[in-house]
């Protein structure tokens, strides 16, 4: 299997999920106006649905991170990087992938297992009276946030490979 085949299978994950999750931002919104429409017109509250909107954006945000690094639009703190030349950059993706994304996202699967362990074992409830009684999918979203960012970062530190070896950059993956 070619790097670049590797490459597009990598991010082709993240791009998926990214499709999947990002409908969530409308259900979210319109969730939030509705219990704001309850509570301040009719005084009326429930938790299940607030814990909804808490839920959705959890999902969102970590279940959406490895596509914002696919479509590289993830918070870089750009100091030098904007000045580097494409060799630098790959050079700067390459190792900041290997030293500094891949070993805290392995250290933080490590450390969250055992919680989502027992979590799934007695089907962790509500995180407040009336709320969702689910909150072990919640923090089945701590390690699927690892998973889907090693897979980026591999298929980063790839891309990355590829070009300082080759010279050649790999295609991008197709924008949505």
């Amino acid at each position: 299997m070619s790097i670049a085949t590797t490459v597009r299978a990598l991010e082709s994950v993240n791009a998926h999920t990214g499709r999947i999750v990002r409908h969530l931002i409308l259900a979210m919104v319109l969730l939030q106006f509705v219990v704001v429409l309850l509570r301040y017109l009719f005084g009326i509250s429930y938790m299940f649905m607030q814990e909804g909107v808490l839920y959705m954006h959890a999902f969102l945000f970590m279940l959406a991170a490895g596509y914002t690094l696919l479509i590289d639009k993830h918070v870089r703190v750009d100091i030098f990087y904007g000045k580097l030349g494409p060799r630098g950059r790959a050079w700067t993706d390459l190792l900041g992938g290997l030293f500094l994304l891949l070993p805290p996202l392995f250290v933080l699967i490590y450390y969250s297992w055992p919680s989502v362990r027992n979590s799934w074992a007695i089907y962790e409830g509500a995180i407040s009276v009336g709320g969702i009684p689910a909150s072990f999918l919640l923090k089945t979203l701590v390690p699927a946030f690892c998973i889907l960012l090693i897979l980026q970062g591999l298929a980063m530190i790839l891309r990355s490979f590829h070009f300082i070896t080759r010279g050649v950059a790999l295609p991008e993956y197709p924008a949505p």
